[in-house]
């Protein structure tokens, strides 16, 4: 009897109320993407919240969780495990952020605990312990100076501050201070009690708004979470977010998740940036899971830039987001003038050589007027180092390798005083005595001169001027008023003060041949973004055919143009955003037999396979927007097949992809 009595003493007892727990498991294997009940006992009836942190066994071990909700009964049919352990009473899963985390993890084909990955950070006990304080007061409603100059942005304004759910797409002019707008559309949410989250590509932009933020709503009352803080910097940043210690919310992607109370704004800047892309499984875009969580929450949405995306110009068409954009005749009164190669027979009168010169006279003409105004210059070249590739100095076709067909490229440096010849970057042979097989030319030149080579060009051809590079480790935030010139890669070009007197916007052509869906797209968003940093008198000179359309969207200042254009040229061809498309890339078995059992809507279409490197291919799987979630569906279904069957090899699946060619 007394063994008996103190087995009675050991065991653990039920909790009296909602003794069950549903428990998201971190277990990475698509076919346990749901939740698992546990019985709570009657020790863990207080700590086991919704949102807390639980340790469980499951298969025979034991692994972290998520409690996502108690209920009374479940509807496993046999007896119930009880939870292992409850790591923390602290409610870090807030029932909205579960609520996007699903949407997002169904969306992309996904699993939720990847998702929660992203949005949850790691856990700090120390840090978990202290309080968060107190939010901050309320600040007063910022004036609509700012945003006059938009039709459309007091009545934004307006509408951010009597709580009605607006959507917009916003469209910045050329040199436009857009810390201090976003701010601004911060502040009158934040005025009504509201809270908000702005997520941009990168800490230099992160900077800049984080104090236009503070300067209208207070240091206290903002708050800015990135990758690059500290493990225990950053869960102290986020706690005091989820504890309603913060209402506004500044960061880079991985903020898109971040669990502000009672959202009123959520905002994306330049979403067209590929930084905004998740790298990790699977794979979300920010711009999508804020349009997600303004869905799911009733919460106004600002998406903004200097370039327009085919993503944003459909959440125009649609009807969805209305524009905000300037009256043409504001546009010209701001905005640089623009020239490139090919404007006007002038141009080949004066210099014979423009099309084919990698700097024609008008780029030199350009910065000699800026420098002489003791005014910066910015020189954006599309890669970074010294001469990447080669190519025939006549004709430009590629300098291949006599041996192999490997692509050429210089050491740099010189033997025996002469520079060292070029190399094959495939096989490793010199290449003393090219010739070109096209034309015959022994001529090379640089197929893509990186920014140290321009930089050192550009010095020899402007004596006496500073010359600065940017790009890579070593990326400016500024740059210092008076002559100079700044060389740099796309995206990352620093802020001068009082603007740059011109750009020179190099090498459009390699932007431009890039072989990717997106070239066109993304080599307008990178010359506009070089171009709103020059102040209304300068001048940019992009070096491309004035004949291509972006070139002409760049020229006339008109990214909406160029956004009508690509989207209605993605229909016709059927691609992204026009249609719901996953990349499914994995070893030809493997990807044979998941295309094998994919059960595809009847409007359903398959591209390929082709090969890809490593001995792995890639086929394309795309439907009509309509049957996008048919798509996701269906995907999952087949991974978790898989997962189930404990298939050796992996296969990587990819909605809406930034690549697809």
């Amino acid at each position: 009897m007394a063994g008996k009595a103190s087995a009675r003493r050991g065991e653990r007892v039920p909790a009296a109320s909602l003794p069950v727990a549903r428990v998201s498991v971190d277990v990475p294997l698509a076919h346990l993407d749901r939740p698992f009940d546990y019985q709570v006992s009657t020790e863990q009836e207080a700590d086991a919240v919704p949102g807390c942190r639980v340790r469980v066994r499951f298969a025979g071990q034991l692994v972290d969780g998520y409690l996502l909700e108690r209920v009374e009964s479940s509807e496993y049919g046999r007896k119930l495990t009880f939870l292992d352990k409850v790591i923390s009473p602290e409610p870090v899963l807030s029932p909205e952020v579960a609520e996007l985390a699903r949407a997002v993890a169904d969306r992309y084909a996904g699993s939720l605990i990847d998702v929660l990955r992203m949005a949850i950070p790691p856990r700090h006990a120390r840090v978990e312990a202290k309080p968060s304080g107190e939010p901050a007061p309320a600040p007063d409603a910022p004036p609509d100076t700012g945003w006059a100059r938009y039709p459309f942005g007091p009545n934004l304004l307006d509408a951010l501050r009597s709580g009605r759910a607006a959507r917009a797409v916003w469209q910045a002019l050329p040199a436009e201070d857009w810390p201090a707008r976003v701010a601004e559309a911060v502040a009158s949410v934040a005025s009504t009690g509201r809270g908000a989250l702005v997520v941009v590509p990168d800490h230099r932009d992160l900077a800049r708004l984080h104090a236009a933020c503070a300067a209208l709503v207070g240091e206290a009352g903002v708050v800015s979470l990135s990758a690059d803080l500290g493990p225990s910097e950053r869960y102290k940043r986020w706690l005091a977010v989820r504890r309603g210690a913060v209402r506004v919310v500044v960061g880079t992607r991985g903020a898109s998740f971040a669990p502000v109370h009672d959202l009123g704004l959520v905002a994306v800047w330049d979403d067209g940036d590929d930084l905004h892309t998740e790298p990790r499984m699977p794979y979300p875009n920010v711009r999508d899971v804020l349009v997600q969580r303004s869905h799911l929450t009733g919460a106004s949405l600002l998406v903004g830039g200097f370039a327009r995306t085919a993503e944003a110009q459909l959440l125009v068409d649609s009807g969805w987001a209305h524009e905000v954009v300037a009256a043409r005749e504001t546009l010209r009164a701001v905005a640089p003038r623009v020239a490139a190669v090919g404007d006007n027979d002038w141009q080949e009168v004066k210099d014979p050589a423009a099309r084919s010169a990698r700097l024609p006279s008008i780029a030199f003409d350009a910065a000699r007027a800026a420098l002489a105004a003791d005014t910066p210059v910015l020189i954006q070249v599309p890669r970074r180092g010294y001469v990447p590739a080669l190519a025939c100095g006549q004709c430009r076709a590629p300098a291949r390798c006599r041996r192999c067909a490997g692509p050429l490229a210089l050491p740099g440096g010189t033997q025996d005083g002469v520079p060292r010849p070029a190399y094959c970057r495939w096989c490793g042979a010199t290449e003393a005595a090219f010739r070109c097989p096209a034309c015959g030319s022994r001529r090379l030149r640089g197929q893509v001169i990186g920014a140290r080579r321009t930089a050192e060009e550009l010095g020899r051809a402007f004596s006496g001027v500073p010359v600065r590079t940017s790009g890579g480790d070593e990326v400016l935030s500024t740059v210092p008023r008076g002559s100079s010139l700044v060389v740099s890669t796309p995206g990352a070009e620093p802020v001068a003060e009082g603007g740059y007197g011109a750009a020179l916007l190099l090498d459009g052509w390699a932007l431009l041949t890039r072989a990717d869906l997106r070239a066109s797209e993304e080599a307008l968003r990178r010359w506009m973004t070089a171009a709103a940093l020059v102040h209304e008198a300068g001048r940019v000179v992009v070096i491309a055919d004035s004949s291509l359309a972006p070139v002409q969207a760049l020229v006339r200042w008109d990214p909406v143009w160029h956004a009508r254009q690509e989207l209605a040229a993605r229909g016709e061809l059927g691609f992204p955003p026009a249609v719901r498309m996953a990349t499914v890339d994995g070893s030809p078995d493997a990807l044979a037999g998941l295309l094998g059992e994919l059960r595809l809507p009847a409007s359903g279409e398959v591209l390929g396979p082709v090969p890809l490197a490593d001995d792995r291919e890639r086929a394309l799987v795309r439907v009509p927007r309509t049957e996008g979630r048919a798509l996701a569906a269906t995907l999952s279904e087949v991974q978790a097949i898989r997962s189930a069957r404990k298939e050796p090899e992996a296969v990587r699946v990819k909605l809406d992809p930034l690549e697809v060619l």
